[in-house]
C-alpha cells in the first residue's frame, strides 16, 4: 500500500534528501587527488564517472521534487489546474522512471557485484585512503533506499514502455560513447576492469551492462504498480 503523504510532508522529506545529495556532491568535489589516482585531473574530470553523473542526476531530480512540492503548496487550486504544475510533474515522472531509478539501481548493483568479485576491478583498495567509507556508501549504496522512499511517497506515471527503454538505451549509448572517446583521446579507461579486458571482452562487457538497464526499468515499473496499483496520480492535502 502506498502512503497518503501530504505535499507538506513530501516537501520536508525532499528537502532532507536534496540537502543530503548537495552535501554528498560537495564532499565528492572536495576530494583531493593523488599521484596514484589522478582521476579528476585526467581528461574528462569527474564527468567521466557514472557514479558522479548519477549523483548530479539525483541532486537535480530531488531539487525538482522540492520545487514541485512548493508550487503545490503555495498556488491556489485554480492555478494548479492551469497546467504548469502538471507539466513539472510529468517531467519529474519521466526523469524518475527513465533515468533516476534505473541508473541509480544500476550504479548500486553493478558496483557491488564487481566489488564482491574483485574490488580491484572497480574500487582499488588504495581508494580507502582517498574516499571516506561513508562517502563510498553515499555514492553506491544509499541511493537505492532513497529511491525507494521516493517511489513510496509519490506516484510516478510510467509512459510507453518502448519509449522509456529507448530513452534509457539512448543514455547508455551516449555514456559508452563518452567512455570510448575518453579512451581514444587520453588513452585511459574510466574503470580498472576495462583495462583488463580484451576487445571481445569489452564488447561483451559493454553489451551486458547496457542490456541490464532494461530489466531495471521494468523492475521500477513493477514495484511502482505494486505500491500504487493502477490508480491515477495521488491527491495530497496542503498541509
Amino acid at each position: 500500500m502506498a502512503a497518503n503523504v501530504s505535499w507538506g510532508s513530501c516537501l520536508g522529506i525532499h528537502i532532507l534528501i536534496f540537502a543530503w545529495y548537495v552535501f554528498t556532491l560537495s564532499a565528492n568535489c572536495s576530494l583531493k587527488t593523488t599521484d596514484r589516482h589522478p582521476g579528476v585531473k585526467s581528461y574528462g574530470g569527474r564527468w567521466k564517472y557514472l557514479t558522479f553523473l548519477n549523483l548530479v542526476l539525483q541532486t537535480v531530480f530531488f531539487g525538482l521534487c522540492v520545487l514541485i512540492d512548493i508550487v503545490h503548496l503555495i498556488l491556489p487550486a485554480k492555478a494548479l489546474r492551469a497546467g504548469g504544475p502538471s507539466l513539472l510533474v510529468k517531467i519529474r515522472d519521466n526523469i524518475f522512471t527513465v533515468l533516476a531509478f534505473p541508473i541509480g539501481a544500476f550504479v548500486f548493483s553493478s558496483f557491488w557485484s564487481i566489488y564482491a568479485y574483485d574490488r580491484e576491478l572497480v574500487y582499488p583498495k588504495f581508494f580507502d585512503d582517498i574516499i571516506p567509507v561513508w562517502l563510498n556508501h553515499a555514492m553506491h549504496t544509499i541511493i537505492v533506499p532513497l529511491l525507494f522512499v521516493q517511489m513510496y511517497i509519490q506516484n510516478h506515471r510510467y509512459g510507453s514502455r518502448v519509449k522509456g527503454i529507448l530513452g534509457l538505451a539512448l543514455f547508455a549509448a551516449l555514456y559508452l560513447s563518452w567512455v570510448l572517446w575518453v579512451h581514444h583521446v587520453a588513452d585511459i579507461w574510466v574503470y580498472p576492469i576495462m583495462a583488463k579486458l580484451s576487445p571481445v571482452g569489452l564488447v561483451l562487457f559493454f553489451g551486458v551492462a547496457s542490456l541490464s538497464m532494461a530489466p531495471l526499468y521494468l523492475l521500477g515499473e513493477k514495484l511502482s504498480r505494486k505500491i500504487w496499483g493502477s490508480a491515477g496520480p495521488q491527491k495530497k492535502k496542503k498541509k
